[in-house]
């Protein structure tokens, strides 16, 4: 097995200390509030409500299908869901560290690039901090161990784990459609590397391509309210908010600093060369491309969008270092581990600035979170909980902590937002029922008879709704569905109890 020795890696022990540094922060609260929302959903799920019918996302169904099981181990152990997601999150982590160890090639690498590339699976796991659990997080350091395997299939060699590698990443691959550019530019740079006959009867890249084809046809089979329910809504509704453009894109400082880190390194890294280890060079820039489309694919912006081309960006420029500290023989007068450790501790800092770690958990206490948890603690913890609001977070994981419920099929008001982004033609601040798109009644009516047929204990009402306003009047949920009398009357036994910043939270008086 060609992996460099764990004794080894123990000794340079330096070396390990950016990544041990990160594993407290993602073992601390808060849980990535998208991360929470799938985890309860998937809870949801389990215990029998129906995916995409009571609990509507835009998410395919993937992501819910690996929550299951640490909602199942939470169910059977008795331990919290949270604890069980984060213990399933470091097996994974280890599991792609050590897939990594096995198909690195360390006879052609320098002392520094070769406990580098050791401890740089790590550092992708335990990096992101804040986002740990994101499904753009998963994927990158999923990849790498497959990125690792094309550096030496490119040069016409089959290394062990190379199958295994390939179901893990096809696996993070098909949570996004967003992400098959990566594996799409790598395989062409095998074929490229190792030529058309023997990428042919490369496994690899089939095995992968049948675990896509298996998914996608599953989808009508098995998740039709998906494909012919909820797909139409992100392309009408979902995909329109904040969708900006390539250049808009661009000009996000996360974004733009990672583009700005990346192009300067595509010189040294995709220029011809002879040596062995310049292959897994250029396949890391050509990820780095990958993450690139597929954030600006994604027309968000968000931290977790950038997370796969920020990775492989940072990878490719510590791992131009460690071969240039190795063309200098810099590892005979300094110790290998603590170069690499000096190599790290540049990679995290970018990472942990972007990523918001360790600062979210250093002041989780005085956080909307922490406050919004010790409310629904006293008022509703275990129960159920109907939150009219824009925003995903702080309400996950505050409601994950208190062990309540969300009451109400979507995570958020993201439906009614889509119908409201301009003002309705009649000039008033609320469509009427009989004027309303069938996305809008569905939501104006679900919620109201929800509530009405199961009362939550506590309600939670954003006072900004995310809805631009109209005549210089404010979009009121509480107003906006008052108008069906199911709600209103159910409304009418509700008090107000307690405020948080923006959030406002009542209970049943009787």
């Amino acid at each position: 097995m060609n992996t460099t020795p764990p004794a080894g890696v123990l000794r340079a022990w330096p070396a390990l200390l950016p990544v041990l540094f990160f594993v407290p922060c993602v073992l601390a609260p808060p849980l990535n509030h998208d991360v929470a929302g799938v985890l309860a959903f998937s809870q949801r799920w389990l215990a029998g409500e129906r995916l995409y019918v009571d609990l509507i996302d835009v998410n395919p169904p993937l992501i819910y299908l690996l929550n299951l099981l640490p909602a199942w181990l939470a169910r059977a152990t008795g331990i919290e869901a949270v604890t069980a997601l984060r213990a399933c999150l470091l097996a994974w982590g280890a599991a792609v560290w050590i897939l990594a160890l096995r198909l690195r090639d360390p006879a052609i690498d320098g002392p520094v690039e070769r406990l580098l590339l050791t401890v740089l699976p790590g550092l992708f796991v335990f990096s992101v901090g804040y986002d740990f659990g994101q499904r753009d997080s998963l994927m990158a350091a999923a990849a790498l161990p497959y990125v690792y395997a094309a550096a030496r299939r490119a040069r016409g060699e089959a290394p062990r784990g190379r199958i295994a590698a390939a179901v893990l990443a096809a696996v993070g691959f098909a949570l996004k459609p967003y992400f098959l550019g990566i594996p799409a530019l790598v395989e062409l740079a095998v074929l490229v590397g190792c030529g058309p006959r023997r990428w042919l009867r490369d496994p690899v890249p089939w095995i992968m391509a049948a675990l896509w084809a298996a998914y996608l046809a599953a989808l009508p089979l098995a998740f039709p309210d998906y494909v012919f329910g909820v797909l139409p809504l992100v392309w009408n509704l979902y995909l329109n908010q904040t969708g900006l453009g390539p250049l808009d894109m661009l000009m996000i400082p996360q974004l733009g600093a990672a583009v700005l880190l990346l192009a300067p390194l595509l010189w040294p890294a995709l220029r011809p060369t002879t040596q062995p280890g310049g292959v897994l060079v250029r396949l890391l820039a050509l990820a780095a491309l990958g993450g690139l489309a597929s954030a600006v694919a994604q027309r968000k912006g968000w931290s977790y969008h950038v997370l796969p081309l920020e990775l492989f960006t940072l990878a490719l420029a510590v791992l131009l270092a460690a071969r240039l500290l190795d063309a200098l023989e810099a590892a005979r007068r300094f110790a290998a581990g603590g170069l690499v450790a000096l190599l790290g501790l540049a990679f995290v800092v970018w990472a942990g600035e972007a990523n918001e770690a360790p600062w979210n958990e250093l002041t989780y206490g005085h956080s909307d979170v922490a406050g919004l948890t010790a409310l629904l603690k006293r008022t509703a913890e275990g129960q159920r909980v109907l939150v009219l609001s824009p925003q995903v977070a702080p309400i996950f994981p505050a409601l994950n902590y208190a062990h309540a419920t969300l009451a109400l099929r979507t995570m958020n008001m993201w439906m009614l937002e889509g119908n409201y982004r301009t003002c309705p033609a009649n000039g008033r601040r609320y469509r009427d029922v009989g004027e309303m798109p069938a996305t809008e009644a569905f939501v104006f009516h679900t919620v109201a008879e929800d509530f009405a047929r199961a009362p939550p204990a506590a309600v939670i009402v954003d006072r900004y709704p995310g809805i631009p306003d109209c005549n210089d009047v404010t979009f009121d949920f509480i107003a906006y569905f008052s108008r069906d009398p199911l709600f209103a009357e159910t409304w009418s036994h509700y008090r107000p109890v307690a405020e948080w910043g923006r959030f406002r939270l009542f209970t049943r008086a009787n």
